[in-house]
């Protein structure tokens, strides 16, 4: 997938009304192709006027699409501006990521098949979306169990040094902008 320039994702906030902070920002850009358990996706760390890519997913892998945590179905987030909606915490206890701590939108998608689908079905809340990394010691190809609808980083080194990056921000909260690829 293409990596956007700083140029073209201001383009694209602007396009949608959202606000560009001139500090660490968050963006993930979903994938045309979503291919079903795949880290096809990006997300970028835009940091005082640059910007840099990691390959991720913004999909639930196909273990919990068919095996549902939710009975209103699996949580793919919308794609949208989360101002100060993400704080370093504990994800699932385990390890420092950014857990989620204000409400998202997400589709609920529950027809049990093997791709995570936009849908009428929203739903708005405190879910645990996180934004985390899949294994914790090598780069992961499939996501299968890594995603019920959080934001995935594959590769460890790369969550870390996100982590490192935001640590240095001295942010309390951060702000995730989803996009579609355009």
């Amino acid at each position: 997938m293409k990596k956007y320039t700083i140029e073209e994702i201001k383009s694209q906030y602007l396009l949608n009304n959202y606000k560009w902070f001139s500090d660490i920002n968050f963006v993930g850009i979903r994938s045309n192709s979503d291919l079903p358990n795949q880290f096809d996706d990006l997300f970028g760390v835009i940091n005082n006027n640059k910007i840099e890519w990691f390959t991720c997913t913004t999909n639930p892998g196909v273990h919990w699409l068919k095996n549902l945590l939710n009975p209103k179905g699996s949580a793919l987030l919308k794609p949208s501006q989360y101002v100060d909606t993400w704080r370093i915490g504990m994800h699932q206890g385990k390890y420092e990521a950014f857990c989620q701590v204000k409400p998202v939108t997400v589709y609920r998608d529950k027809n049990l098949n093997d791709k995570a689908e936009e849908n009428q079905t929203l739903d708005t809340g405190l879910f645990g979306i996180n934004i985390h990394r899949a294994n914790e010691k090598s780069i992961s190809t499939i996501i299968d169990k890594w995603s019920a609808g959080c934001q995935v980083l594959n590769n460890p080194a790369d969550f870390k040094k996100i982590l490192i990056l935001a640590k240095e921000s001295k942010k309390l909260n951060f702000t995730y902008t989803l996009l579609k690829e355009f």
